[in-house]
């Protein structure tokens, strides 16, 4: 008997099992390497001109150590390989303090914004089902004859779906009969992260140079505090006011646990009751965000409500997001075997067009005010992950003045349409109504853009530079 098993057995009765107190002591270790590395990432950013130059978060920066020390490369970090859920858990809490701290900052124009927004994200998310799929049916199938028609579909769930998504169509696609889906979906979300670090970066350099930008102007006026990551003594505010006496409980602990009181209700309702009673693979985040959205109804016009802090809420959920991206890089799947190196090779180039479009020119006429700001978290999150997003967005808008994440709240309709795409369309294919699919892509994506033309939410003819953003002059 162990050390542990004996001193669980004198002081507990019965010891836990094994597997049990493995998997406690595994997610100890794999917290506490995230934590060392942020701070090692961190240190990185203050100290090296190349970080401060492209605005690597440090936990970005811990997220490329994580992925290197761990075990696709030099094995020695403990990371397990359930390490990459955590960002599921994570993003929770995330969208449930957008849903706690409200909307009282929509302003005039907010139907029209919202609009515009909605009809943005279905062409940006349809056209790579389109585009992914024609080229398959196409291009693809003329050099490979025997390529599995679903092949087509594999870079959208890559891109846009992410590593998570593309396991997941991988495994529809297995259970069809097609067994090296699920490889080929992972290699597309990998390339597709990598093009969202590094492309996005590269936008957002370009961007504060040409005055894209509505909350960072350029990259030389920026303030070394800003670009080391250290603030200086002088420069320091207030991270929140303290809403409840110590004396009773600690003001941090107060709204933590409103927090995780909403994120964990909105796992337990979407687990318990949605799927059992209404629809399985309703997103998690999207439920956390409605009770919180349901507090915040509540309480608003009470006295409750002057009790909570929104900073203190966003720091909580800033620090979710910090250890968000660093699992979401450092679980990147590097060790797909490209076994299709001219097909992958094509669709990788036709994923690259799509986020380019993302960007300009359909970023830059589809959103208005803050346009830069929110077509790069749309970008972001069109190739890989929404971490990728978060990440990119943090950079050009680390208070989310733009109001993306909470418009990407407002919209949860089409997280819904995304399970039934995904669920959908792997068997239509398999079942040989490919140019079925891109026809209805198409055609979601041509009436979106009628929509925001006729609805006057297309903003194609405004300069891009000097628009302005939210909450600078509201």
């Amino acid at each position: 008997m162990s050390g542990i098993e004996t001193y669980e057995t004198a002081t507990c009765g019965a010891a836990p099992p094994r597997s049990a107190l493995s998997a406690k002591i595994r997610h100890e270790q794999e917290t506490t390497t995230a934590s060392a590395l942020i701070l090692v990432g961190q240190f990185l950013r203050a100290k090296i001109k190349f970080f401060q130059e492209f605005f690597m978060p440090a936990s970005m920066i811990a997220g490329f150590l994580g992925l290197f020390l761990g075990k696709q490369f030099l094995n020695v970090l403990p990371f397990s390989a359930s390490a990459g859920s955590y960002t599921g858990v994570l993003i929770i809490i995330i969208f449930g303090v957008v849903g706690l701290n409200g909307f009282s900052g929509f302003g005039g124009g907010m139907g029209k914004r919202l609009l515009g927004f909605t009809m943005y994200r279905n062409v940006i998310y349809f056209m790579q089902f389109a585009l992914g799929i024609a080229v398959c049916l196409t291009i693809v199938k003329a050099i490979v004859p025997d390529i599995n028609p679903a092949f087509g579909m594999l870079m959208a769930s890559g891109f846009t779906g992410g590593h998570g998504t593309a396991a997941a169509v991988g495994k529809t696609l297995a259970d069809l009969g097609w067994a090296e889906a699920g490889d080929l979906g992972m290699t597309f979300a990998t390339v597709g992260i990598l093009t969202g670090i590094f492309g996005g970066l590269a936008f957002i350099k370009i961007g504060t140079k040409r005055g894209w930008t509505a909350y960072i102007k350029d990259f030389k006026y920026i303030s070394g505090d800003m670009k080391t990551g250290m603030v200086a003594k002088e420069n320091r505010g207030s991270m929140g006011e303290e809403t409840t006496s110590s004396v009773s409980l600690e003001s941090l602990a107060f709204h933590l646990c409103l927090v995780l009181l909403i994120s964990g209700g909105g796992y337990l309702v979407n687990s318990k009751i949605i799927a059992v009673y209404l629809v399985a693979g309703a997103p998690d985040f999207t439920v956390a965000f409605i009770v919180g959205l349901i507090f915040f109804l509540i309480f608003k016009n009470t006295p409750v409500y002057n009790y909570i802090d929104k900073d203190v809420n966003s720091r909580i959920s800033g620090t979710a997001t910090d250890y968000l991206v660093f699992f979401g890089v450092a679980m990147i799947n590097v060790q797909v075997i490209i076994d299709y190196a001219v097909p992958l090779l094509i669709e990788i180039i036709v994923g690259f067009i799509c986020v380019f479009l993302t960007m300009i020119p359909l970023g830059s006429s589809m959103n208005n005010k803050s346009w830069f700001e929110r077509s790069i978290f749309c970008y972001g999150y069109s190739t890989g992950v929404f971490a990728i997003g978060f990440v990119l967005l943090r950079i050009v808008d680390p208070e989310n003045k733009s109001l993306t994440v909470d418009d990407i709240a407002l919209s949860p309709w089409i997280s819904f349409a995304e399970i039934v795409v995904w669920s959908l369309v792997p068997v239509m294919l398999i079942n040989g109504k490919g140019w079925t699919v891109v026809g209805g892509a198409a055609a979601i994506c041509i009436v979106s853009l009628l929509v925001s033309i006729v609805c006057k939410a297309w903003w194609g003819k405004v300069p891009l530079a000097g628009r302005g953003g939210y909450g600078l002059d509201e």
